[in-house]
C-alpha cells in the first residue's frame, strides 16, 4: 500500500475482465469475468435483476484487465458471470 504525503493511504488499483453480453431480447450490459477462458461468442449464464434470476446471455466482447477507475460500469455494483455454457 501506498501512503500519501498528507498521511492518508491511497488505494491499491483493483484490475477486472469486463464482458459485454447481449440478451435474446437484445438489451446489452457488462458483467465481469472470473474466467480467464471466456471469449467472444460464447454462451454464458449470468445474474439478472434483484432476485439475481440466472439468464442466458451471449458475449459479445471481452475487455481484459481494466482498472475499477476506467471500468464500463462502477465495479462495485457489477455483477459476475455465473458460469460458461456449452
Amino acid at each position: 500500500m501506498i501512503h500519501s504525503l498528507a498521511g492518508g493511504v491511497i488505494r491499491e488499483k483493483k484490475y477486472f475482465d469486463f464482458a459485454k453480453v447481449r440478451f435474446e431480447t437484445g438489451e446489452v450490459y457488462w458483467y465481469i469475468s472470473p474466467f480467464e477462458n471466456l471469449k467472444a461468442g460464447d454462451t454464458v449464464l449470468v445474474p439478472v435483476g434483484r432476485e439475481n434470476e440466472p439468464t442466458v446471455a451471449y458475449v459479445l466482447r471481452i475487455d481484459k484487465h481494466v482498472s475499477e477507475q476506467v471500468s464500463p460500469i462502477p465495479a462495485k455494483r457489477a455483477k459476475k458471470i455465473l458460469q460458461i455454457l456449452k
